[in-house]
C-alpha cells in the first residue's frame, strides 16, 4: 500500500497542509469545492492508485470550516466523528426530510447522509491532536448565511461541531473504494449571518499547519 490521501477543496488550504508535513507518504491534493466534484475527485484518485497498485491506506477530507461557536472556538480544531449530507433531502410542509427517510436505498454500501469516520484513524488524530473538539461535521452545498439557517441546522444536528462543503463527497468515495476515512477541519468563521469581517481565514489556515503533523 502507499500512503495517506489528504484531500482539500483549494490549493491554499493544501499549502497550509503541507507547509505542517514534510512526509513524502502522504499525497496532498486541492480537488475543489463542494460535494460533488469532491467525490468525483476523490474516486479518481483512488481508482488510479488501485489501478496502478498503489492503493492509499486512507483518505482525509482537510480544510477550514464553520464552526459552531458553542462548541468550537474560532481557530479551534475539529476531528469529525461523522460526515453528515445535512442538505441532502427534501423539503415537506412539517420541515426537512433526510434522505434515509424518503425510503430510497442507500448510495453507499453500508450508509445513507450519516457516513462515520473510521475509528482506526480518529483514534489516531485525536491521540495526535489532543486538543481537537470531536463531533459530526455537516457538509452542505450552500454555506450557512443566516440566523435562520443556522439555528435549523442546530435544531436537526444538535451534537454537529463544524460545516463545510466537501466531507461527505469524499467520505463516499472513500466508502465506495473501502477505504478509511476521516476528517480534519479548523475553524475560520462562526456558523450564523454571513459577516465577512468576521472570519479569520488565516489563522485557521495557520491552525491546519499546526495539525498537520497528525497525518504522518
Amino acid at each position: 500500500m502507499t500512503g495517506l490521501l489528504v484531500v482539500t477543496a483549494v490549493p491554499a488550504e493544501a499549502d497550509a497542509v503541507r507547509a505542517g508535513l514534510a512526509d513524502p507518504t502522504v499525497t496532498v491534493t486541492p480537488v475543489g469545492v463542494g460535494p460533488a466534484v469532491a467525490g468525483a475527485a476523490t474516486a479518481r484518485l483512488l481508482a488510479l492508485a488501485e489501478a496502478a497498485g498503489r492503493p492509499y491506506r486512507g483518505v482525509v477530507s482537510a480544510g477550514v470550516a464553520g464552526g459552531f461557536v458553542e462548541r468550537v472556538a474560532v481557530g479551534g480544531t475539529v476531528l469529525g466523528s461523522a460526515s453528515i449530507a445535512a442538505d441532502l433531502g427534501a423539503e415537506s410542509p412539517e420541515g426537512f426530510i433526510p434522505i434515509d427517510e424518503l425510503g430510497m436505498p442507500p448510495a453507499l454500501l453500508g450508509g445513507g447522509s450519516i457516513v462515520p469516520a473510521d475509528p482506526t484513524m480518529l483514534a489516531a488524530l485525536r491521540a495526535a491532536l489532543p486538543e481537537a473538539t470531536i463531533g459530526p461535521v455537516l457538509t452542505v452545498s450552500t454555506v450557512t448565511g443566516t440566523a435562520a439557517s443556522s439555528e435549523e441546522l442546530r435544531r436537526r444536528h444538535p451534537s454537529a461541531v463544524a460545516e463545510a462543503m466537501e466531507g461527505y463527497g469524499v467520505a463516499v468515495a472513500a466508502a465506495q473504494a473501502g477505504v478509511p476515512f476521516a476528517e480534519l477541519r479548523t475553524i475560520s468563521n462562526p456558523i450564523g449571518p454571513r459577516d465577512r469581517d468576521a472570519w479569520r481565514l488565516r489563522e485557521a489556515l495557520n491552525a491546519l499547519t499546526a495539525a498537520a503533523p497528525a497525518l504522518r
